[in-house]
């Protein structure tokens, strides 16, 4: 099989889909791999590497001309004239919170899979998990960041210093983004509250943290009162395919101390507070009755390095078998798969995506026969 990987083109999006480890490994298969020139670039891989893999240099119009393309972010506006019926496309997609790119896949009849959906039986998200991971340590790092008076925050440094209290973190949602987000908090010694409705997630959160974290079962009472006494609040809630809920409203952020920040992870599937939108790297922040918003989509692309080889470590081997076997036969082999098929021949083909849009999903196996 021809394999593309093209450059990313969003915002300050500097990860790239695969690493020289991942196109030795396609070509040891006997797979073709195209990498567009320069697209490694960003996250500290040259054409050269690439090169010595066993990969082709080639143009933007050639890595989208394989039969399978594997990118990191969802096609861009200017990249929608690149899909076709007989592409296979494996990225991430967040197509809950993107109408416009559902349409687009929908109206070319690509064979989109999104990452963030393939889901294994007992629940977890196998190419979600690194991605959340860096997103939740990148998430308190830059709070600190924006908490700095020379940024416009508070003027509080989040571990405090001897004989003054450490900054009050809340962290929405307990899965692999605020768990990260939390430990990481907790590291640099700040006041961490970790909310969420499993009971049993934050158990295990007590277990090996052993009280370092105050884990709080959520309603909205809860959430009020830790809101309106955080100096950073961190947005983690996920709903698998589907849009985030808004568990933190206007009124709660209006109640909020001047100078305070939310960073909203969430922001991909929508968010999960009612006062954000997207932002982006290059203009990372906006400011609502006094608090610092930051809702960037991509925040892994901060750090690309670390992120392409996190994100290949868990990719990798999807991509073999999708390479080796076609995708029909990859989701017979792998049901795990069959999460992530998100439209084929047309048809929006993941229930959660197509609730979100107000569509009926199509039977993904009957339309990949």
């Amino acid at each position: 099989m021809r394999i593309g990987v093209p450059a990313e083109v969003k915002d300050s999006e500097r990860r790239v889909a695969m690493t020289p480890d991942g196109v030795r490994e396609l070509a040891s298969h006997g797979h073709t791999v195209v990498v567009e020139h320069g697209a490694g670039e960003g996250s500290s891989i040259s054409d050269r590497e690439y090169q010595g893999a066993g990969a082709t240099s080639c143009s933007t119009e050639e890595a989208w001309a394989a039969s399978l393309v594997v990118k990191v972010k969802e096609p861009q506006p200017a990249e929608h004239r690149y899909l076709r019926g007989d592409l296979t496309l494996l990225t991430y997609l967040h197509l809950a919170n993107e109408p416009e790119l559902t349409d687009a896949l929908v109206t070319a009849g690509t064979t989109a899979v999104a990452y963030e959906t393939v889901q294994l039986p007992s629940g977890a998200l196998p190419l979600l998990a690194p991605m959340s991971e860096v997103a939740g340590r990148m998430a308190t790092q830059v709070g600190s960041h924006w908490l700095e008076a020379v940024h416009g925050g508070r003027g509080v440094l989040l571990g405090g210093a001897p004989g003054v209290r450490p900054a009050r973190v809340v962290v929405l949602g307990a899965g692999n983004v605020g768990w990260n987000a939390a430990w990481i908090a907790a590291g640099m010694e700040a006041e961490v509250l970790l909310l969420d409705k499993n009971v049993d997630r934050l158990r295990w959160v007590d277990q090996i943290h052993k009280g370092r974290i105050m884990t709080i079962t959520s309603n909205r009472g809860a959430v009020e009162r830790a809101v309106a006494e955080a100096d950073l609040v961190i947005g983690a809630v996920l709903v698998a395919g589907g849009k985030a809920p808004m568990v933190v409203t206007a009124d709660m952020v209006s109640g909020m101390r001047a100078g305070s920040v939310i960073v909203d992870v969430a922001i991909d599937q929508g968010g999960c507070v009612e006062t954000i939108r997207e932002t982006t790297h290059s203009e990372p922040t906006y400011v609502v009755d006094d608090v610092i918003h930051y809702a960037v989509g991509n925040i892994p692309g901060a750090v690309p390095h670390t992120s392409t080889y996190a994100l290949t470590n868990a990719t990798l081997p999807y991509v073999v078998e999708v390479a080796e076997h076609g995708l029909r036969e990859a989701v017979r082999r792998d049901p795990a798969l069959l999460g992530g098929v998100s439209t084929v021949a047309g048809e929006v083909t993941n229930a959660a995506v197509a609730e979100a849009l107000g569509r009926t999903a199509g039977d993904p196996l009957a339309l990949l026969a």
